[in-house]
């Protein structure tokens, strides 16, 4: 399978947010005082992203609707280029059906980050970080720590963490997606959270000697 670029996408030439979002962007400006509603670019971006998702299948964040956000939050359109463009969790091109996140930071790099990233290009066909492969399921982006690092290495599928990855788990996961299917996100290997592998070693049971709970110490 090949892979394909977003090099030669097409911005949109219109944006405008529908009912499901504008209700949300009403709740979010609501927090902040007056004259201060820009600091509601993060979330009006994020409702923007999620929006191109419903209605095209590709969650990523268009120029026309940074342009949107401007002028709704009444800043210049530079200023939330500028937050669009620092911030990894916004796309600023189109991305596949599934966006696999890739951290290769070093927990995750130590812990075997890079059998997991050959699993995916071996299964998606994607040869380079930033493809989209060529049925346009999968886009495979290099991020940097996504902060849980206890459950290293990690695979993020859209919003959704995998833990405790390696290449087999990896193959199954991005088989499961190909199926349409979602697995439950988290550990892989079955662990409670963070707890140690092989299960918890401590607080193992909520029963308590009659005294404490008597005196409630």
């Amino acid at each position: 399978m090949a892979e394909s670029s977003t090099a030669d996408f097409v911005q949109p030439t219109s944006f405008e947010f529908d009912a499901e979002s504008n209700a949300a962007i009403d709740a979010v400006v609501a927090k902040y005082p007056p004259g201060r509603q820009a600091s509601a670019v993060i979330p009006l971006l994020d409702l923007a992203q999620r929006q191109m998702q419903r209605q095209t299948g590709s969650a990523w964040v268009p120029r026309v609707a940074m342009d949107t956000v401007a002028k709704r939050l009444s800043m210049p359109p530079i200023r939330v280029y500028e937050v669009a463009t620092f911030y990894l969790m916004f796309n600023t091109r189109p991305v596949g059906k599934f966006h696999l996140q890739l951290c290769t930071t070093t927990p995750c790099w130590l812990r075997g980050s890079d059998d997991v990233v050959k699993a995916c290009h071996a299964a998606t066909g994607v040869k380079h970080f930033g493809e989209t492969s060529a049925d346009g399921l999968f886009t495979m982006t290099e991020v940097e720590c996504l902060g849980a690092c206890v459950n290293a290495p990690i695979l993020q599928v859209d919003d959704d963490f995998y833990e405790d990855m390696d290449a087999e788990r990896t193959k199954a996961l991005i088989a499961a997606l190909r199926r349409g299917e979602r697995p439950t996100p988290g550990s892989t290997t079955g662990r409670q959270t963070s707890a140690p592998e092989g299960g918890a070693t401590t607080l193992t049971t909520l029963e308590f000697p009659a005294s404490i709970v008597a005196t409630g110490d």
